[in-house]
This record gives C-alpha cells, structure tokens and sequence, in this order.
C-alpha cells in the first residue's frame, strides 16, 4: 500500500474474519488471454481456503489447477467506509470423495442448481486486504486499528 493513501493494511486473520461475513465475492482468472471476472456464492473452510460450488462448466475447466485471484467486500457509500480482501492461490476441483463428501454436507449451496456441481477449492497461499481510513466505522471493522 501506499503511504497516507487512506487505507490501513488488513493481517491475515482480519482479512478471514471479514470474509466470512459476506456471501459473495468475484473469482478473478484468465479467459482467452485476458483477466475475466464472475461474482460467485462462497464460503471459507477451516483453514481459510475458498470454496466454490457451481456447476460443472467452461468457468471450472477454466480455473483447475491455474493461480487466481478470489476477492469480496463490504461497502457503505453514505458512510464513505468499506473494506476489500483478497485471496490469492491455486484452485483446484475437488475430487477426493470423501472430501466431496464432506463438503456437500458442510460446504457453499449454489445458489443456482446444476445437474452436475462441483466443488472448487482456492488455496489461501496469499490473504490481502485493506479498509478505508477516515470514513465512518463499518460494521464489524474494529475502529481502533
């Protein structure tokens, strides 16, 4: 971050924290050689990594076993305050079956169903987050950092 930008920095466990207050977030990947973006229903396993459910489709084929980028945020624009958190790391289709398993029973429902759904899971290796300095107190942002 930059110096006296108006944003304060976000460590790793504040990042979770915020990020599993929110439903929704934008899967960041590449699509024909350019950077593609697509809101996506989540929720955050144990141990931070992301997980996708969704239907099997050119967006899974797409992603599997690529680097990309997962971020949500929570925005008030009358209060000028929000924060933005951003997961870096490889997805990877589950496919362990067990671990299918569990995820159907613990996991993310898609909000859309799908003949044939998948689990997708981004492994948290890089955790980035900032919050906006100087506006109101947002909701579940600790004031005092």
């Amino acid at each position: 971050m930059y110096p006296n930008d108006g944003f304060r920095e976000l460590d790793r466990q504040e990042c979770l924290r915020l990020l599993a207050k929110v439903p929704v977030g934008r899967i960041v990947h590449t699509r024909q050689a350019l950077p593609a973006v697509l809101p996506l229903n989540f929720s955050l396993d144990g141990d931070g990594a992301v997980l996708l459910r969704t239907a099997a489709s050119e967006l899974v084929r797409a992603i599997d076993g690529s680097v990309v980028a997962f971020e949500a945020d929570e925005v008030d624009a009358v209060a000028h305050s929000g924060w933005s958190v951003v997961v870096t790391g490889s997805a990877a289709v589950v496919t362990d079956p067990v671990e299918r398993e569990r995820l159907t029973r613990t996991g993310p429902r898609s909000w859309v169903t799908s003949p044939e759904e998948v689990f997708v899971r981004i492994e948290p290796e890089l955790v980035t987050g900032r919050a906006l300095m100087g506006g109101r107190t947002l909701r579940g942002l600790d004031p005092s950092r």
